[in-house]
């Protein structure tokens, strides 16, 4: 195993740490940006009342809003001449959120992307192709700036142009890859058609995926599909974009760099602390970032924690993958249910891909699931009684794992529109 020292750390010698950090960061952000000092003289605390870890829970919230009420700089702690990156996101459902790196900053990103890269086995005799998005999107330049600082040859793909990427796959020889697993799934599928033998024609060994929810079963049609090692990594940009946890080889759970992220998981609707292990949503207080030091941010994911040791050596809490949004969670008749939920029921049927697409409908005062699902294309055939069959057992597994009456739509394989970047698997069409 090769970590470093932060990540194997006794529980109390990693919590001194994160509360000497967590002290500095809450003076700073108190002294230079308004809005902290506002919002924490509104909660009649300030940074002397912190004396240990768990009075964090005595501060408020920031929201996704509070980022858009000051665009675009108003959160930096920093002046601009000690920004060296700006990011921001696409606006597309409201004014941008902004993020600004400063060089430590930029240092703190490519330390903790290492160390999942490191996890995944890369080392500077890797290629890697970066089939992340590039621009504004955190993805694509967080790898890219980590991978290049690990002395590993890049080859900045970015996203789209799927068969350019798999000739270039192939020829340059990558061994890692990084993108959506619904991007992965998405040149695997048109390697094939394309005539590509996966386990012959490439050098792939490892493969970093994130950006959108995966379930177990996607991961492993990923993995034995390419003949790959899956390593899940999450992220976000308001935090600092790719790095924030990753996989090791031997846990399916993600280790969060908790000496620089400090994670709490609340009940969403009474925002009060869960127990270990039971889900609910990710909090996160950055606690070494000096441009956009941000406390106790509501991210809207939805998982849960565990600080047990993992096999591989790292004491790093672990979080298990994003079950979902809590704003991407659809209620059906009082039900609550995630796409990954549907996901991974999905692939334990045999004969369906995991390409699908969910449609929430109403009728008359009820919800009305739908779920269309491309077949297998081994079982692209004219026996109906066999297809009716088949449909009639993935409502039935459905009902059984999540207690909803879900109405399956076969359909035929490649008709479901592709994405390049995050796949869209859910239409609601009550509002």
């Amino acid at each position: 195993m090769t970590c470093t020292k932060a990540e194997t750390l006794d529980r109390a010698s990693l919590e001194a740490l994160q509360f000497f950090r967590l002290k500095e960061t809450l003076e700073r952000v108190y002294a230079r940006v308004p809005f902290y000092k506002n919002a924490f003289d509104g909660a009649g605390v300030s940074p002397r009342d912190i004396i240990a870890l768990c009075d964090l829970e005595r501060l408020p919230f920031t929201k996704k809003q509070d980022l858009r009420d000051n665009y675009p700089f108003g959160l930096f702690a920093v002046p601009m001449e000690q920004i060296v990156r700006i990011h921001s996101s696409s606006g597309t459902t409201g004014k941008p959120t902004v993020v600004g790196y400063t060089e430590h900053d930029m240092d703190v990103w490519a330390e903790v992307v290492g160390r999942i890269f490191t996890m995944g086995g890369l080392t500077s005799c890797d290629i890697l192709q970066n089939s992340t998005g590039y621009g504004l999107f955190t993805g694509g330049l967080g790898f890219h700036t980590a991978a290049e600082r690990m002395k590993i040859a890049v080859v900045p793909s970015s996203t789209g142009f799927t068969s350019r990427q798999l000739l270039l796959l192939k020829d340059f020889g990558a061994t890692a890859i990084t993108g959506t697993p619904s991007f992965a799934l998405h040149m695997a599928e048109l390697a094939k058609a394309e005539g590509y033998d996966l386990h012959k024609d490439f050098r792939l060994k490892v493969g970093f995926f994130g950006a959108e929810p995966a379930s177990r079963g996607l991961k492993e049609e990923i993995a034995t599909t390419w003949g790959i090692d899956y390593h899940e990594v999450y992220g976000l940009s308001e935090i600092i974009g790719p790095g924030v946890a990753g996989s090791c080889k031997h846990s399916a759970l993600l280790h969060i760099n908790e000496d620089h992220f400090y994670p709490e998981i609340i009940d969403s609707l009474t925002c009060k602390p869960v127990p270990d292990g039971q889900r609910g949503e990710l909090v996160i207080t950055t606690l070494t970032k000096h441009g956009l030091p941000i406390i106790r941010y509501r991210t809207g994911d939805i998982t849960s924690l565990t600080r047990e040791p993992c096999a591989c050596g790292r004491t790093l809490a672990r979080i298990e993958s994003i079950a979902g949004r809590s704003d991407d969670m659809l209620v059906i008749n009082g039900v609550n249910v995630f796409p990954s939920q549907i996901e991974h029921v999905l692939s334990c049927v045999q004969g369906v891909t995991l390409n699908y697409q969910i449609i929430a409908k109403k009728k008359g005062h009820l919800d009305k699931l739908e779920v269309d699902v491309e077949l297998d294309e081994s079982l692209m055939r004219d026996d109906v009684a066999a297809l009716e069959r088949l449909k009639k057992e993935c409502e039935r597994s459905l009902l059984n794992h999540l207690y909803i009456n879900v109405a399956i739509r076969l359909v035929a394989p490649k008709s479901i529109v592709r994405s390049e970047g995050k796949a869209v698997r859910v239409i609601d069409q009550r509002s």
